[in-house]
């Protein structure tokens, strides 16, 4: 059978693809290397797409793998967000230089509009554009449903993630991507059970162990908590995140002095690497210390770490909720109602 194309498709696909086979394989291997979510992996990826790009320098595909790769610098905090999501900016725009009917080039577009820029309406812009030009892509891909949880669209995120899961049953990331939307839209119980699925299939994904973490302390099954964020910290050394929920658990089973410890260790591990003020913030809201968390919130706006796009529906902040301070951080964060 030879497939016939208009000659708008085949212009796309001549912009979309490369002629280059080491360029290609470059691709392969920087893809491979993002998808295992590790340092070193997005470290890889990064070089990977850096080669791809200087063995076919018109390969759009490879400038939105190094956006999605910089993305991940920061939302892993291997970089601060002023230094990670400008590049990935940067490699995104001119991704869609190349060709703008790229869908994955709009999916990193929408993700920095909303978690960096904080601009949803020009995130929403490019997910739609993304969804009509590739729906399969943005229906398997985690930014979309992180960004409808973010406004609030729960159902809407739930179902997506539910539909991507049906993609691909087996993937451990798309299970994980389920349990955080349950997590997001409060739905503890479901969300404790779906890392149990994602931990049957994948017993060492360290993500699993911190949502997991995260919805017992949600809870309030906070000895059950540590327990599991212990595993966490286990399989993440050097991990500001880990390091900081354990503060949060061991501050609401009233171990002060744990809590404060971890503080100490996040300002020792400030001295060598980037650590988001976030992190700090979130172990004084578990010990409802509400002056030393908005005074750490504050510097954490100035960071514009990813993170405080889901500020509105993340249960780990209750403590400081019916604070005026919590509700005018959200407003000047932009999240719409």
């Amino acid at each position: 059978m030879r497939l016939k194309l208009t000659g708008a498709d085949k212009q796309r696909l001549a912009r979309r693809n490369t002629n280059d086979a080491e360029a290609y394989r470059s691709y392969l291997k920087g893809r491979y290397y993002w998808n295992k979510r590790t340092p070193e992996g997005i470290e890889d990826a990064i070089s990977r797409f850096q080669q791809a790009i200087d063995e076919d320098p018109t390969y759009a595909l490879a400038y939105a793998g190094l956006a999605d790769a910089h993305v991940y610098r920061s939302f892993f905090n291997l970089a601060r967000p002023r230094d990670a999501m400008p590049r990935a900016k940067t490699a995104a725009v001119k991704a869609l230089e190349i060709d703008n009917q790229l869908a994955e080039a709009h999916v990193s577009l929408g993700y920095i509009s909303y978690a960096y820029d904080w601009d949803w309406p020009e995130a929403q812009m490019h997910f739609d554009r993304a969804s009509a030009l590739n729906p399969a892509y943005v229906r398997a891909h985690i930014f979309y449903p992180l960004y409808l949880a973010s406004r609030g669209r729960l159902q809407d995120a739930l179902a997506l993630a539910k539909s991507a899961l049906d993609l691909d049953p087996a993937s451990s990331s798309l299970r994980h991507n389920l349990a955080v939307q349950f997590y997001l839209a409060m739905q503890f119980d479901q969300a404790i059970e779906q890392c149990h699925r994602t931990l049957d299939i994948d017993p060492n994904l360290a993500d699993a162990y911190a949502v997991l973490g995260q919805a017992y302390l949600a809870r309030a099954m906070n000895r059950e908590a540590v327990t599991v964020l212990e595993k966490y910290s286990a399989l993440s050394p050097g991990s500001a995140g880990s390091l900081a929920l354990l503060g949060y658990a061991h501050a609401r089973l009233g171990e002060r002095s744990e809590a404060l410890r971890t503080v100490e260790e996040l300002k020792a591990m400030s001295k060598k690497s980037f650590v988001p003020a976030f992190y700090f913030a979130l172990v004084y809201a578990g010990l409802e210390d509400k002056d030393q968390a908005f005074m750490w919130l504050e510097k954490g706006y100035d960071e514009r770490f990813n993170r405080f796009a889901y500020l509105r529906q993340e249960a780990l902040w209750d403590p400081l909720r019916s604070d005026p301070r919590f509700s005018d951080l959200v407003r000047r964060v932009g999240i719409p109602r």
